[in-house]
């Protein structure tokens, strides 16, 4: 029986799969539980579209990465039919290790990066294919002769930021995100088994660096955005610590898991747990006794959404401590438990990173030349660092 489908995606219209492993991969439920893992986190908070998932996203950098292979193919690139499938499987798995709210809980249901969940997923997956996940986890883990694939998997121009790019701009209607992905993949090229951008793409690469810059800032950090996503952070911690009563036994098994050894057993528990675990047990908890969690419950439930303070620089202790102050007499709590309502921190983004493996670009006249070293290279150079502070919002 034919098991190829067509999807109707909202940002690429109708799209489908060359080959039937990948929907075959889409139908386990490992992948189909990235339905019920929203791609932002809670910046649907701010954003109001922005409810699309991480089902959505990989199913969208998979079709950029099939047009990919095709423009590099059609350029004279040598790619077998193996390493096609291949690099479609690893960009579909790219994301399978994502928890509840994606970046938001970040390390914190289990304390290591997803990248490295998602790699133990595909090992399993790997298993129970019969080792036909094995190029491409290799591809995946940068471990193959060809890098040029391992760069359309994770790199300065991958499809996977073609991808979230695109729809997360769609989704949120910030219009200034919006990149020139098709013009970017037609320019496309390898040398020395290394992906190039061919010269006449210069822009449409500047293009695509800036549109990421403003989406950081505007989107996924917005103050709303971290403080909402904070709040969650300060939720799940609490209830770990405390070792509140949930009926979710999966996520319970987390609150009590304290290592870094990721076993079949954690994997399949991981599997079962998504953002309606979290919501639940948010809902579950906010008519608790205990101050903390009721408070944290009902900003989350009800969108009280937290007070965030952006600075250039740290917040000193007197400023802190003021803060703490005005939330002991504004909710009559502790102080002890003041300081459990209270979240700082801090983000960096950079415009362009030149300390990793820079992009690229192919000359007319067949030289290489780093996109930094171009005579228009405009792109701000520096890291940027933003300070925040988090706490409940105050009438005093």
């Amino acid at each position: 029986m034919n098991k190829k489908k067509i999807f109707n995606d909202p940002v690429y219209g109708f799209i489908k799969y060359p080959f039937d492993i990948l929907y075959d991969l889409i139908n386990h439920p490992y992948f189909q539980r990235l339905r019920r893992i929203s791609q932002m986190g809670l910046s649907h908070y701010v954003y109001p579209g922005a409810l699309h998932t991480r089902f959505h996203h990989a199913l969208g950098a998979l079709h950029l990465m099939t047009r990919a292979i095709q423009v590099l193919r059609y350029k004279g690139i040598e790619v077998s039919e193996e390493e096609y499938r291949a690099v479609c499987i690893a960009i579909l798995l790219h994301d399978i290790g994502h928890g509840p709210y994606s970046h938001a809980l970040e390390g914190k249901i289990i304390k290591v990066h997803h990248e490295v969940l998602s790699l133990r997923y595909m090992e399993i997956l790997n298993e129970e294919f019969g080792g036909e996940l094995s190029l491409a986890i290799r591809i995946f883990k940068n471990d193959y002769e060809k890098q040029f694939l391992g760069q359309l998997v994770s790199g300065q121009l991958d499809m996977d930021r073609m991808d979230y790019l695109n729809r997360d701009s769609f989704f949120t209607g910030v219009a200034e995100g919006v990149i020139g992905y098709d013009r970017i993949i037609e320019m496309l090229n390898v040398r020395n088994d290394q992906l190039v951008i061919e010269e006449k793409g210069f822009y449409s690469i500047e293009k695509f660096l800036i549109a990421r810059r403003i989406m950081y800032w505007q989107v996924y950090l917005h103050k709303a955005s971290v403080a909402a996503e904070q709040m969650l952070v300060l939720f799940f911690e609490h209830m770990k610590k405390e070792e509140l009563p949930i009926s979710s036994q999966p996520l319970s098994y987390f609150l009590s898991f304290d290592n870094q050894h990721i076993t079949k057993k954690t994997i399949h528990q991981h599997s079962l747990i998504d953002d309606s675990d979290m919501i639940f047990a948010v809902k579950e908890l906010q008519f608790q006794p205990e101050r903390v969690i009721s408070i944290l419950s009902d900003s989350i439930l009800n969108r009280k959404i937290f007070k965030c303070h952006v600075s250039n620089a740290p917040y000193n202790s007197d400023f802190k401590e003021n803060i703490r102050q005005k939330v002991v007499e504004h909710y009559n709590v502790a102080p002890s438990d003041a300081s459990k309502l209270i979240s700082e921190g801090k983000e960096d983004k950079i415009a362009y990173d030149q300390g990793k493996k820079e992009i690229l670009i192919l000359k007319k006249d067949d030289s290489i030349i780093k996109f930094s070293d171009s005579s228009e290279f405009m792109i701000e150079k520096k890291n940027t660092v933003k300070y925040f502070l988090c706490h409940p919002k105050l009438l005093c």
